[in-house]
């Protein structure tokens, strides 16, 4: 029954999926809905594997300076590995969850210098926690609550003085003397001088304009005049004029005026006093906070003073019996039965029915992906469906409540230096498909749009003599057209180990193979670069106004022709090359295949080929095999066979019609 009973402060395990692992949560409140449901609202501590790998990197900087200053004993590497399962990070996120999703309780504290890390695995369901997340700035940050232990932060005691002996120190550079018990006057004589102070302090507050319209009533200057800062600087008076009542007397009341003491209380204003109410409402009390987003102008021992002195007002003792009824009419506590349904990723034997399928699993010869177990009394599947692991029971427990297997796996990143992700196998299925090689090249594109980052391969002096000594185990030239398929580097680099010493000593010659000088490629490449076209002059086109009231297209805009508006001439269509269209032959605009619509922003900058009139005509003498043949291998040059030009014809001279005269006859 307590095991079940879930209170205010708990940290709790919430599953949110079936798959995932628990959720770490710390309840704040419990509400009743509308509907008679119990919904807790809780802070959210998050795991390794929820932040990113940069943040990791500090995590693990952060881990090891503890190690150091803690002196920590030394442990395993798979103690480090379980470890990282239980370091949580504590942040201000609040969420709302239905109360029926809790799964059980554990325990999360804060890790302390004198803790010894190994206690936490050997405890079950504790976890430990050191530094702060922001989801929002996804930074991480000391957590303010830290207590210092040790001898950074502990004072030394200097040995006892022995019996007789005088102390040699300087008193004054030790210690500044604000107040003499022993001194000349009574009692009642020290009394009645703060009752005169008191009184200075109402006169200097009737005088001031600032305090007058604050504190209206004389009764509201006389209980300002009371508080301890007057009565503190009558006491320094008396201090620094050696107790005589005369000279004190005066310096309350010099030539200029009383003088007038004011603690942070009547400092502040009524909007800075409501500002820091709701700040402290927000953040409890840590003053660094509540200055750096609520009060940056006012300094952080203002903010102490202030909320100490808040305390003895009548406005705090309103709050807190505010606070205490709402209390009262919140839940305290709710009882949430064990759940008691079957995981969906049970992995059922036919004719089994779930949580009876025996040792055996779904598949022979498979055994646990964690500990390599194959007798279990239930199994779970774990991963990519096409892979086919599945974990045992105890290892799925470990798996649900620290968010990772017990040893390390090359699915859960153990191939990665320094870094734990999530399990490929728990990825979402965009990132599935985006790491798949059978995906297409443009899915891919889209699923990885958000995730690009730039990555570089290099290979290791030992990788590049391997590719050399073990090319008949290695089959580079297969591996390169099979990517997908996973190649055995440790075998290979542990075969050339064995072969490297009775290798050849000669140096492996290479195949030189002649490449042309880039000043070469760049004269080549300025001679074949077309010539900017001139425009013709003449008499301006005259401007049709009828197109302002035509849709604009992305082409038009772009200046360039579609490819789809082939030319017309007297209602039959022409290609775009000049030659008359034919029955067989097929326009764009009739294309099945659809092809893939790019966005002029994500396009690469143009590069235009402009067809002179010489080009047009040498495509005219090739025909069509040589066409395709060209299109195929663009890189051979073509060799065009040009026809000699028809002789002319001998044209036969007529005589002039202005050769002969012009007879008229009558």
């Amino acid at each position: 029954m307590a095991a079940n009973m879930y209170r205010v402060g708990d940290y709790v395990y919430f599953e949110n999926s079936s798959s995932n692992p628990y959720l770490i949560r710390r309840i704040e409140e419990l509400n009743k809905t509308a509907n008679g449901n119990v919904e807790a609202k809780v802070v959210c501590l998050f795991r390794r594997r929820d932040i990113s790998g940069n943040l990791n990197t500090l995590a693990d900087s952060n881990a090891r300076d503890f190690e150091e200053e803690s002196k920590q004993p030394p442990i395993t590497e798979q103690q480090k590995h379980q470890l990282k399962h239980r370091e949580l990070f504590l942040s201000r996120q609040f969420e709302s969850l239905p109360a029926t999703h809790i799964r059980g309780k554990c325990n999360v504290t804060l890790l302390n210098e004198t803790d010894v890390l190994t206690s936490y695995l050997e405890r079950e369901d504790c976890f430990f926690y050191s530094l702060v997340f922001d989801p929002v700035q996804k930074t991480l940050l000391a957590d303010q609550g830290e207590i210092r232990v040790g001898s950074k932060y502990q004072a030394e005691i200097p040995d006892k003085l022995a019996e007789g002996e005088s102390d040699n120190r300087v008193q004054e550079k030790l210690e500044t003397k604000v107040w003499d018990p022993d001194n000349q006057l009574k009692d009642s004589q020290i009394d009645q001088f703060l009752v005169v102070a008191r009184a200075v302090g109402t006169f200097a507050r009737a005088l001031d304009c600032s305090s007058s319209i604050r504190q209206p009533s004389l009764h509201m200057s006389a209980a300002a005049a009371s508080r301890d800062i007057t009565l503190f600087h009558a006491m320094d008076t008396l201090q620094k004029n050696g107790y005589d009542l005369a000279k004190a007397m005066s310096t309350l009341v010099p030539q200029g005026g009383p003088v007038l003491c004011r603690d942070e209380m009547e400092e502040w204003s009524a909007s800075e006093a409501m500002l820091f109410e709701e700040a402290l409402e927000k953040y409890g009390k840590d003053f660094n906070d509540i200055r750096q987003d609520f009060l940056p102008w006012k300094s952080l021992a203002s903010v102490v003073q202030f909320y100490y002195m808040w305390k003895t007002t009548d406005r705090y003792i309103q709050q807190k019996r505010l606070k205490a009824a709402e209390a009262d009419s919140k839940l305290k506590q709710v009882y949430i039965p064990t759940y008691t349904k079957p995981n969906p990723n049970q992995i059922m034997a036919p004719g089994n029915k779930p949580g009876m399928n025996g040792a055996a699993g779904f598949q022979k010869g498979l055994c646990c992906e964690s500990c390599h177990t194959a007798q279990s009394p239930q199994w779970y599947a774990w991963g990519p469906p096409n892979m086919q692991c599945r974990l045992c029971a105890s290892c799925w427990i470990y798996w649900k409540k620290y968010g990772g297997l017990k040893t390390p796996t090359q699915l859960e990143g153990a191939t990665r230096a320094g870094s734990e992700s999530a399990p490929r196998g728990h990825m979402t299925r965009q990132e599935v498909q985006g790491m798949s090689p059978f995906t297409s090249s443009a899915g891919r594109a889209k699923l990885l749009a958000k995730n690009r980052q730039t990555f570089i391969l290099q290979t290791t002096k030992l990788t590049r003599i391997a590719r050399r000594v073990c090319q008949d185990i290695l089959q580079s030239r297969r591996a390169a057209r099979r990517p997908y398929a996973s190649i055995n580097a440790n075998a290979v680099k542990a075969e050339c180990m064995i072969r490297l010493p009775k290798a050849s000593k000669s140096a492996i010659k290479n195949r030189p193979i002649p490449r042309p000088s880039l000043v070469n490629i760049v004269k080549e490449l300025a001679v074949q670069a077309p010539l900017k076209l001139k425009a013709p002059r003449g008499a301006p086109t005259p401007i049709n106004r009828n197109q302002a009231s035509q849709p604009r297209s992305a082409p038009a805009l772009l200046g360039k022709r579609p490819f789809d508006s082939g030319s017309y001439v007297g209602g039959h269509p022409f290609s775009t090359n000049g030659r008359p269209f034919m029955s067989s032959m097929r326009t764009t605009s009739q294309s099945v295949i659809k092809r893939q619509r790019v966005s002029h922003g994500d396009a690469p900058n143009p590069v235009v080929f402009v067809a002179t009139k010489e080009t047009r005509a040498l495509r005219k003498h090739l025909t069509q095999a040589e066409m395709r043949r060209a299109a195929r291998k663009p890189n051979i040059p073509v060799r065009v066979k040009i026809p000699l030009p028809p002789r002319p014809l001998p044209v036969p001279i007529l005589p002039s019609s202005t050769s002969e005269p012009i007879v008229l006859e009558d």
